[in-house]
């Protein structure tokens, strides 16, 4: 006959049937096997694991301190710019500063708590800073910010900065080394 087709047997079985002989293949052909991971299987995963977090390990902890570092550098440039502000404020004779002074702030919080503006008409404050920064690398959550610093003052040398009765310049308190080397102390 032309035109239908003929119908052989299909080498597929039915979709019920499929599942019954997927199953009895299990039974018949692994009867003695239990599923699962065999030893091998898993101290070979436990190992490349291991192996991958020993890499990442140390590069998490880089990047941290790489984090850390700009935290630093931006603080740094954060007070010395303040600082610097309030030399350049005294210079210009819209703050109060003592004659036979260094023009550099007395401390710290001056900065933040505002220097009253002589030149202004109506009393009101100069502001150098909105906030303190923490040095980063300082353990103590419970020192105030401007503790954490170390501060020299205008008459110290720079090779031994000690505090005086002004702000020259801060640096970290730090005993680490940087990635470049550095003693943060030295930024």
């Amino acid at each position: 006959m032309v035109g239908r087709k003929s119908e052989a047997p299909s080498a597929v079985p039915p979709p019920h049937w499929r599942k019954a002989l997927r199953f009895s293949a299990l039974r018949t052909e692994g009867a003695g096997r239990r599923r699962g991971f065999t030893l091998i299987e898993l101290v070979v995963t436990v190992a490349i694991i291991g192996v991958l977090a020993a890499v990442a390990m140390p590069l998490a902890q880089m990047t941290a301190q790489r984090a850390r570092e700009s935290e630093l550098r931006v603080a740094l440039r954060t007070l010395r710019n303040g600082i610097d502000a309030y030399k350049a404020a005294g210079e210009a004779g819209r703050i109060a500063v003592d004659a036979e002074g260094s023009g550099y702030p007395p401390s710290l919080e001056v900065l933040v708590k505002g220097v009253a503006d002589i030149k202004s008409p109506e009393p009101k404050l100069i502001y150098f800073l909105r906030r303190l920064p923490r040095d980063p690398f300082n353990a103590d959550p419970d020192l105030p910010p401007e503790q954490t610093w170390g501060l020299r003052s205008y008459k110290s040398p720079p090779d031994d900065p000690q505090p005086g009765e002004d702000v020259f310049d801060v640096y970290s308190l730090s005993d680490r080394v940087g990635l470049n080397g550095i003693p943060y102390r030295q930024w």
